[in-house]
């Protein structure tokens, strides 16, 4: 019979909150397959219990940020960068990659929206945070959204170099940005999450920012 309208799905729990879990499962074996210069590709005997004992393969990432930096015209900055694994030059947010283990959040989002734009921002909100690749790689994640943005005093500023060095940055009323994502035109997976966190947020009224300092367990040594 099928269910009737409004009701929830069979088999499943009406009000229940939706929340990911920490749920591990016991490592047996590890080895590190391959040690790069900035992720390992790491092997892993996993016991799943009734499901047997598996090997997965996935990168060791150190984690990373990303900044959705906001002007008062509601623009927001993105920046045109090479990406040798897919051959293309895409339109992102800045962003980088948590240098130290345990290395917080929002520090490391302001050194890198300077180094890449050379701003700093007074107002600092999480917009979103998500697992990069669940499926082959333990990366986590957060977009930070800038705003009361400033220019770095001149002799503070970062001197950029290999794919950074002709980088072009460009101002996008979030609106455009949206209709960019939604047409399949911008790729960047930060910049995708992060317009779309943005704009929804926004929608709502910004009633969904977090904190820049809320707590972030998915981050690896936090």
């Amino acid at each position: 019979m099928a269910a009737e309208a409004g009701s929830a799905p069979a088999g499943t729990s009406d009000g229940a909150p939706v929340v990911d879990a920490l749920a591990p499962r016991p490592v047996v074996e590890t080895e590190v397959v391959h040690a790069g210069r900035v992720f390992d590709l790491r092997s892993d005997v996993v016991d799943l219990g009734d499901g047997g004992r598996v090997t997965r393969e996935y990168l060791d990432h150190p984690g990373a940020v990303a900044i959705v930096a906001l002007d008062e015209q509601e623009r927001v900055l993105l920046l045109r960068q090479y990406r040798h694994p897919v051959r293309r030059e895409l339109w992102e947010v800045p962003a980088g990659l948590l240098d130290v283990v345990g290395e917080d959040g929002r520090l490391a989002a302001a050194r890198e929206l300077a180094e890449e734009s050379d701003l700093q921002a007074a107002r600092w909100d999480v917009l979103v945070d998500y697992f990069t690749t669940p499926g082959g790689s333990n990366e986590a994640l957060r977009v930070f959204l800038a705003r009361d943005l400033s220019p770095v005093p001149e002799d503070e500023r970062f001197e950029r170099e290999a794919e950074e060095l002709d980088m072009e940055l460009r101002w996008v009323p979030l609106d455009e940005a949206l209709r960019g994502v939604l047409a399949g035109e911008v790729h960047n997976p930060s910049a995708v999450v992060g317009i779309l966190a943005a704009a929804a947020s926004r929608a709502a009224g910004w009633a969904s920012l977090r904190p820049a300092d809320a707590p972030w367990p998915e981050r690896r040594g936090g």
